[in-house]
């Protein structure tokens, strides 16, 4: 809640007076590692705290460690024990008559003991981040230097997860860093639901960037600032606009794609997200170009106040908002001189993709040959569907006059093509 704006948070990083950190050593499990701790800690004075976290096994543990420092004084205190047995175990550790405190993770807070400045976590892959933060916690509590031992069984074993706990704990161990493992403890684990153990509100509907907009809206909305329409156009020239699973196999990193485009806001952030592309895929094939071409024009219809652009077969329809600031007498003359361009009340335009261009000026225009060839317009004869039909040699299934005389798709982004149709149409209506 802190970190989308819902509630304040204040960071404490000064350590209490003299307060040292605590050396963290990550160990495989090791009976001579558990005996040098625990002599050293003795050496000096010191209390010691082993946690494990399995009643039914917590006393073959006990024995273990009387095996190893037979010298040591035990207690045990676990959940599963009398309140009056528990009581009388944590008050003579407390009082100095233990030199061990071997317990589960009933210890995890609420203890400040000054002479117990070394803890031994069995089993330390199976906590928490912030669980194992928090026992870490348990020593260190006064001027002397302490020491946590987390133990682990063969490195190998670990899942993926562990050895990121585990890492983080160990590269956290400076005092003040309980936000940082915080942080990475969300990042590892997932932030969950934010209101509640299930999400309350329609998330898979609605999906996670809009569900994200909305938050972020209604707390701006709570706070009391004044929150700024923001509107896009919609764009649909029903084409290929979907990345090539081949180019981008992970699909998280295709819909991360597709974000960042639909997100630009300007000609740079789609550039750069074109940059970054290729620096890690290589060249984008025609699909990624298409939606590269889409994501500018949409850029450009936002610039120039477009509700939509549809496009249903040669024709595209544009429509502009009540409220779009153009220039009447402008937009008449752009529609009026522009190929294939109709203006429709009261504020649309409609464009047809397969009208003949402006003739562009030529050098010197060579006639056709052939009777018949000079003066004329027209360059390339019309054959007929029969006259194909007849000189193919070898009709085949499916050929059909629609299929002979259908016209090969035109790529968007050639020269003439709808993207360039489109985008000089909106550049022509975006020039003061």
């Amino acid at each position: 809640m802190s970190l989308v704006g819902i509630r304040d948070m204040s960071v404490i990083e000064t350590p209490p007076k003299d307060r040292l950190s605590i050396q963290t050593n990550v160990v495989k499990f090791d009976a001579p590692v558990i005996e040098r701790a625990i002599r050293s800690e003795l050496a000096r004075g010191g209390q010691i705290y082993f946690v494990h976290n399995r009643v039914e096994s917590i006393f073959s543990i006990g024995s273990l460690l009387q095996r190893l420092v037979p010298e040591a004084k035990m207690a045990i205190g676990h959940g599963q024990m009398g309140e009056d047995e528990l009581e009388r175990a944590m008050l003579g550790f407390v009082e100095g008559k233990f030199d061990i405190l071997l317990a589960t993770t009933i210890v995890e807070n609420g203890l400040d003991i000054p002479n117990a400045n070394t803890i031994i976590i069995n089993r330390a892959d199976r906590y928490g981040l912030a669980q194992l933060y928090q026992l870490r916690g348990r020593v260190g509590r006064s001027d002397r230097a302490a020491y946590a031992y987390l133990l682990i069984p063969p490195p190998e074993s670990l899942s993926p997860v562990a050895r990121k706990r585990l890492a983080a704990i160990k590269e956290f161990s400076d005092l003040g860093s309980g936000f940082r493992v915080a942080a990475l403890d969300l990042e590892i684990r997932g932030a969950g639901n934010l209101l509640g153990g299930e999400q309350s509100g329609h998330i898979d509907t609605v999906g996670f960037e809009m569900y994200t907009k909305l938050l972020e809206e209604t707390i701006r909305e709570l706070r009391g600032e004044e929150l700024e329409e923001e509107t896009r156009s919609t764009v649909n020239l029903r084409i290929d606009l979907k990345i090539d699973p081949g180019y981008i196999q992970d699909m998280n990193q295709r819909l991360m794609v597709y974000r960042k485009v639909a997100s630009s806001r300007t000609e740079h952030e789609l550039t750069t997200v074109l940059e970054e592309l290729r620096d890690r895929y290589g060249s984008p094939p025609e699909s990624v170009l298409n939606l590269a071409e889409f994501g500018r024009l949409r850029i450009k219809a936002d610039h120039l106040d477009v509700d939509s652009i549809d496009r249903e077969g040669r024709l595209v329809v544009i429509k502009f908002r009540p409220n779009a600031r153009l220039d009447g007498v402008r937009l008449v003359k752009v529609v009026s001189g522009w190929p294939g361009a109709v203006l429709v009340p009261p504020v649309s335009i409609k464009l047809d993709l397969e009208a003949p261009l402006a003739p562009k000026p030529v050098a010197a225009a060579k006639a056709p040959s052939g009777k018949g060839g000079q003066g004329r317009g027209k360059t390339e004869p019309q054959v007929s569907w029969w006259t194909t039909r007849a000189t193919a040699g070898e009709v085949k299934p499916g050929f059909t006059k629609d299929e002979v005389l259908r016209k090969p798709d035109i790529d968007p982004r050639a020269d003439g093509g709808m993207f360039s149709r489109l985008m000089g149409l909106l550049e022509a209506l975006s020039v003061q």
